[in-house]
């Protein structure tokens, strides 16, 4: 993860990001505990990094209250999925094989803020992935429940490298009041959307702290609304380069020499550089035609060693809807072309639900077999 620094490394690691949706089906846990329970998710992770040899962990939802249940009005479940209500008037939609959704009763649709309501003051960390969904006004600091299911992945799982997650102010931003609203107020009211732009930069700073202090090796910023299928190379200069180049100047100055990487879905050939700009440490999850527009041995030759790439197996063209056979030979196609140092094989965004664990062993052994 430190390209630059010319240690010989022995292979390519793998370390693919799963869907919840993966999880669910395969990790021999109920659904419900999954979302729902730190220490159900932490087991989930570790049974399937260990079950297809992957050299890390991405731990992509917070810990959980640990009574949690007492918030629960009902658990039902109709025709294939779960309805959980909550006593705040808000309820879960949990498929069996997807990731769930929270609405409110009243509308049945997701909660989102009004653009024009929304006061930075009350701002601090938005989570789309809260067990009762997006939240405003915002709590004003972190539970420290929050990283016990880091705290367990990494008690359980010393061997591997354990990453934390956070969301881009941009993507919080989105999150709280939709992405038509985010996207008309980046014209309407730029100024409020800096001004909340700052201070939930504030909560992310204060997130990857708590994630290395948990004992994270690593941590992710998820911006996934950051692409060119959604804002333009100038608005990302504006509100989206500045904010999380922020966050990640502030952890290499707490934590030297602890990785902070970018995830970005989709069209970002057009921004590799405006990403590398932001100071990360690497780029994630560079996905090829169709799904995206990044050609790895382009990426490559225009990163250099600057910062470490991940990515670029097709996860649905390639590793859902192809065989074991497809996925060996592409993953040793992209090994081949990104060179063993400065690259994690990995797919292109999640591993689909659905996708054959066959499949994702072949990933695996093409990284064995090229070492």
């Amino acid at each position: 993860m430190h390209p630059a620094d010319g240690r010989p490394v022995d292979r390519v690691p793998v370390m693919c990001q799963l869907a919840l949706g993966h999880y669910f089906l395969h990790a021999g846990h109920d659904p419900v505990d999954v979302w729902h329970d730190s220490e159900a998710f932490a087991s989930a992770l570790v049974t399937l990094q260990r079950r297809y040899g992957f050299d890390g962990i991405l731990v992509n939802l917070p810990g959980r209250d640990p009574e949690w249940r007492r918030h629960v009005r009902s658990v039902e479940q109709r025709n294939g999925r779960y309805l959980i209500r909550w006593a705040e008037g808000r309820a879960t939609i949990l498929p069996a094989d997807d990731n769930p959704r929270v609405v409110l009763e009243s509308t049945g649709r997701a909660y989102e803020a009004s653009p024009g309501e929304v006061d930075p003051d009350h701002l601090f960390y938005v989570d789309p992935h809260e067990l009762t969904g997006v939240i405003y006004p915002t709590k004003p600091s972190h539970d420290a429940w929050r990283w016990d299911t880091l705290s367990r992945v990494r008690a359980a799982a010393p061997d591997v490298s354990v990453h934390g997650e956070v969301f881009s102010p941009f993507s919080q931003w989105i999150e709280l009041i939709g992405c038509a609203n985010g996207m008309m107020a980046l014209v309407e009211d730029a100024g409020r959307v800096h001004a909340c732009l700052e201070r939930l930069a504030d909560g992310a700073v204060a997130l990857v702290r708590g994630h290395f202090d948990a004992g994270a090796d690593a941590v992710l910023i998820s911006s996934a609304y950051a692409g060119a299928g959604l804002i333009s190379r100038r608005h990302y200069e504006t509100f989206v380069l500045p904010y999380e180049r922020r966050i990640i100047a502030a952890s290499k100055r707490a934590f030297p020499g602890r990785p902070v990487y970018t995830h970005t879905c989709g069209a970002i050939g057009d921004r590799l550089d405006l990403m590398a700009a932001t100071g990360t440490d690497g780029i994630d999850t560079l996905d090829p035609p169709p799904l995206g527009t990044v050609d790895l041995a382009d990426a490559r030759r225009r990163l250099g060693t600057a910062v470490f790439i991940k990515g670029n197996v097709d996860p649905v063209n390639t590793v859902l809807r192809g065989s074991a056979d497809a996925c060996y030979r592409d993953a040793r196609e992209r090994i081949r072309v990104a060179g063993r140092r400065g690259y994690i094989l990995s797919t292109a965004c999640s591993v689909p639900p659905h996708a054959p664990p066959t499949n994702i062993e072949a990933i695996v052994r093409a990284a064995e077999v090229a070492a």
